[in-house]
């Protein structure tokens, strides 16, 4: 039986000796080996030659994306990147830029007419990407619908300090599997000027839509700016969706503060006009902590007309429309009412136009809360009130830049409320 133990233990051995490191670079080919010397072009040929526990290595430069070099075409999609190959637990495999070197991947000559483009479809599971930048995908059509930089399929993959930026494309778009992690990414300067009226009203930072069954998904220190409609938006939700310790600046508008679409920082859960039996019963109950809304156009933290009450602890709002909106509708998705069976715990608001909307006090749980209005805040009651820093670079790992922005000067309150006491307020992997 020793013998049989221990053959079982060299076989394991060797399987995990076997996981390679394979390189993709801009100047590559896809008919070398994908070492170090050689390496291949494409991403899609580093799939099909990965295993599970294996490293795909991205050399940094600008890959120039062509659209004779396309994954699939799906329906209305064109996929310029597809990924079905899974990894393992504790294999996954893993998509990463070499080092400390910038791969950018740029989408703006996949322009098919009357389609939409999904740069990074994941339809696969046991991946982790990270370190590189995604600019440029494109939207080419007039009806309804958005064209993504990543649209999520597939379980327990990890998203990790991306950059997904200056395109027509929604962030990150998930929309099935469990247990993903969208980690320290960022999503900016995103508007659809194509499509229905040209206000980029498709376009958010990350969308959180995970279909029944698709739980424990998570956004984590990530950063969404001048994306053209919302920062963070999980409508039409069938499983709770939670956002810890995520920022949302300038949502609804162009670099220039022209007015765009919605403009929320945090839109959380909804679900349109859809009929009772086009809703899930009960609805999930979504999770906002520790995060932060900046100048949105609209609501910094909004219910969006939510059939359940949420979750919302140590966040901070500044110069929202509203701060905090409310606003919900009773399970059979009928009408408006103010917001019931909220918790709303350890949260900071200061100059919108209004603390909170849409709150029925009565029906709520509310604790060590700070609104401007009961406090009377002054600018010289935080350390800084300059946003400006907000969108400054990451520190070394990753994690969100450490700014004095909103930080209460008195220290009780400082360790009370908002988004700056936040436990465990520096971002961790999952």
């Amino acid at each position: 039986m020793r013998c049989r133990v221990l053959l079982l233990s060299l076989a394991v051995g060797v399987a995990g000796l076997r996981a390679k490191e394979l390189f993709v670079a801009p100047d590559g080919a896809d008919e070398s080996p994908g070492t170090l010397a050689k390496p291949l072009a494409s991403l899609m040929r580093a799939q099909a030659l990965a295993e599970p526990g294996d490293t795909v290595w991205i050399r940094g430069g600008v890959y120039q994306l062509k659209p004779d070099r396309i994954a699939r075409e799906h329906r209305v999609w064109t996929y310029i990147h597809e990924f079905r190959k899974s990894g393992k637990p504790g294999q996954p495999i893993r998509y990463w830029a070499y080092q400390a070197e910038k791969p950018v991947f740029d989408c703006t000559e996949v322009n098919p007419p009357g389609r939409r483009v999904n740069a990074f479809q994941v339809a696969g599971s046991w991946l982790h990407f990270r370190g590189f930048e995604v600019i440029g995908t494109q939207v080419n059509f007039k009806g309804h619908g958005q064209s993504c930089n990543f649209e999520i399929q597939g379980g327990h993959n990890i998203l990790e300090r991306l950059a997904l930026h200056d395109s027509q494309a929604i962030g990150v778009y998930l929309l099935g599997g469990s247990d993903n992690l969208i980690l320290n990414c960022d999503a900016y300067r995103n508007h659809d000027f194509t499509s229905e009226d040209g206000r980029g009203g498709n376009v958010d930072g990350f969308g959180g839509h995970p279909s029944k069954g698709s739980v424990n998904n998570v956004f984590r220190g990530c950063r969404a700016w001048f994306n053209s409609d919302d920062g963070y938006d999980s409508i039409s939700a069938w499983e709770s969706v939670r956002f810890e310790g995520c920022w949302a600046m300038y949502n609804g508008y162009g670099p220039k503060f022209e007015k765009r679409g919605d403009g929320n920082g945090f839109k959380v859960g909804g679900f349109g006009n859809a009929p009772l039996h086009g809703v899930p019963a009960p609805a999930p109950r979504h999770v906002t902590e520790g995060c932060l809304a900046v100048r949105n156009k609209a609501s910094g933290f909004y219910a969006n007309h939510h059939l359940m009450g949420g979750d919302w602890s140590f966040n901070s709002a500044y110069r929202n429309a509203n701060d905090f909106n409310f606003l919900m509708r009773p399970a059979d998705n009928s009408r408006d009412i103010d917001g019931v069976g909220h918790r709303v715990t350890a949260n900071l608001s200061y100059r919108g136009q209004r603390d909170f909307t849409r709150l029925d006090v009565a029906r709520c749980e509310l604790k060590d809360n700070a609104f401007a209005s009961q406090r009377k805040f002054t600018d010289a009651s935080f350390e800084s009130v300059d946003d400006a820093a907000l969108t400054g670079s990451r520190e070394a790992d990753g994690t969100l830049p450490k700014v004095a922005f909103l930080r209460p000067v008195d220290a009780t309150l400082a360790t009370q409320a908002g988004y700056t006491a936040y436990p465990g307020s520096k971002p961790t992997a999952k």
